[in-house]
């Protein structure tokens, strides 16, 4: 082979090579972007989804952990334990809050006004503190609500996590039908307009 054969080959090498090079750092490129870009968030189910601005739960139900929460028991304020399978079979509205959640504490009247209405229809609720016991007691002392309010503590946060709040963020609040599905679920203060259009739902 003379030198310009051996040049023209060199040189084919060379481009073959760069070529490669170039397409390994483009995928590579590809690959970062696909792991930073930000997922598309999850939507609550049904009519009404984000009404008045509040933020729909951003990940899926574990319908395992699901169907483990209707196992479970919490003490109360009071002393005794409410068991959640009691309320299978009716609408639940079920609200996780904490006495130092400011949003979570503005929001208590309007829910405690909607459980009041709706009472008598059929409607529950159930109040999870994600808090100390004695925070929650002494708070309730001046600020009572109508619906039973359970003391989750702060494992609770697992539950929410178990229910799509992935965040783990407060206040955050599940629709359940009558059947104990989720219908839907809110992370953030929730609003007349929410309440409203939940209350068709289940």
């Amino acid at each position: 082979m003379d030198d310009s054969s051996k040049t023209g080959a060199a040189s084919r090498r060379g481009a073959l090579m760069a070529g490669v090079g170039v397409a390994a750092v483009l995928a590579g490129a590809g690959y970062a972007w696909m792991r930073s870009r930000p997922s598309a968030p999850a939507t609550a189910t049904g009519p009404g989804a984000g009404a008045g601005g509040a933020a729909s739960a951003g990940g899926e139900v574990d319908q395992a952990g699901a169907q483990e929460f209707w196992a479970q028991e919490f003490e109360t304020p009071q002393g005794p334990k409410i068991a959640m399978a009691s309320f299978k079979g009716k609408p639940l509205l079920l609200n996780f809050w904490a006495t130092w959640c400011a949003p979570c504490v503005e929001e208590m009247p309007m829910l405690d006004a909607f459980y009041r209405q709706h009472a008598a229809k059929g409607w529950q609720m159930v109040g999870l503190a994600i808090d100390q016991p004695s925070s929650v007691r002494k708070f309730l002392e001046k600020t009572a609500v109508s619906y039973p309010i359970g003391l989750a503590g702060f494992g609770g946060t697992e539950l929410t996590k178990a229910l799509g709040n992935m965040a783990g963020g407060l206040p955050f609040s599940v629709l359940f039908d009558k059947d104990g599905k989720v219908r839907q679920r809110r992370m953030g203060r929730l609003t007349e307009a929410d309440l409203q259009a939940w209350s068709g739902l289940a």
